[in-house]
């Protein structure tokens, strides 16, 4: 059976980045957790990251994430850069089946298995099951309110959770900057 699991979303707006997801794991047809954490603060709580995928395989990819951030000194462009690289060419990690968002205040990348290291062109990411729902919901947000980048992730999430029967309204979301 394939597992499908979340919507993660990153959006920056006015010195604040947030991240948030919501709990839903599925396998198959039926919702197996509702209440799974997806969203996380590592490197001292100056990087959110996100991930959708296996959980194991995600927890994985975090920790080599934060061993990136010590290695280079809190450079999340040069730790994802690096994490990319070394993801897509060893032989047990390229088996990892996930994708991961990592958002520090200046920069937010989504980082693949096949080296992908991805700058959003405006201020927002999706990843996931509900990811082009999120993602639609949080540029019209940011266009045409007033709200934060907290409050425009909790927005849109609840959104894509009321159209995508692989996302939830249990949502989680971290904060840096303001």
């Amino acid at each position: 059976m394939h597992i499908r699991s979340t919507t993660i979303l990153a959006v920056r707006r006015d010195g604040e980045v947030a991240v948030g997801g919501d709990g839903q794991v599925t396998l198959g047809d039926t919702a197996i957790k509702h209440g799974a954490r997806k969203v996380r603060k590592i490197h001292n709580d100056k990087v959110l990251i996100g991930f959708a995928g296996s959980a194991s395989d995600a927890i994985t990819l975090y920790e080599n994430l934060e061993k990136k951030l010590e290695q280079y000194r809190g450079n999340l462009q040069k730790s994802a850069v690096e994490l990319a690289r070394e993801w897509r060419s060893d032989r047990v990690l390229r088996q990892v089946d996930a994708l991961l968002i990592a958002a520090d205040i200046n920069d937010s990348y989504l980082i693949s298995g096949n080296g992908d290291v991805i700058s959003p062109d405006d201020d927002v990411l999706a990843i996931g099951s509900g990811g082009s729902i999120a993602l639609a919901a949080a540029k019209a947000l940011l266009k045409y309110s007033d709200l934060t980048a907290k409050e425009i992730i909790s927005e849109a999430l609840q959104l894509t959770s009321e159209i995508c029967i692989y996302t939830n309204a249990k949502i989680e979301i971290e904060t840096i900057g303001i």
